[in-house]
Order: C-alpha cells, then structure tokens, then sequence
C-alpha cells in the first residue's frame, strides 16, 4: 500500500510563504486590518453574530473603497 493515499505533490503547509489571493485584494482596499478584526473575533467567539461590530466596521470601510473608487 502507498505511503500517500490521497496522492499529495506537496505536504501540508508547505506553501505558507505564498501571498493569499483574498488578503492581497483586500488589502489594496485598505481594509485589511479589519478583515483581521473580523477574523479574530470570529476565532475568539466561535460566534460571528457575537463580532457585528467588527463586521459592520468591515463592510464601512469596504463600502468607502468602492465609494471613492467610483469618484
């Protein structure tokens, strides 16, 4: 039997260095720190009704970008 059944080219992990193509667009936002806001909070609480605040800071800023995108 092989040592690999699911036949990985690559171990878990080993790509950590490359960028997140989700944090990379957010962070030409400039709302990447609240994406982490939501983020953490969501890990703290096992909870995202409990993180309104940190989501609604999210969508604000988010909403502002496309706001001045578009002027």
């Amino acid at each position: 039997m092989s040592a690999d059944p699911h036949k990985r080219s690559r171990s878990p992990g080993e790509d950590e260095d490359e960028e997140d193509p989700v944090e990379a667009m957010i962070s030409k936002t400039g709302c990447l720190e609240k994406h982490y806001a939501v983020q953490f909070c969501m890990a703290d609480n096992k909870d995202w009704r409990k993180c309104q605040m940190e989501v609604k800071d999210f969508q604000n800023c988010i909403n502002e970008y496309h706001m001045n995108k578009n002027t």
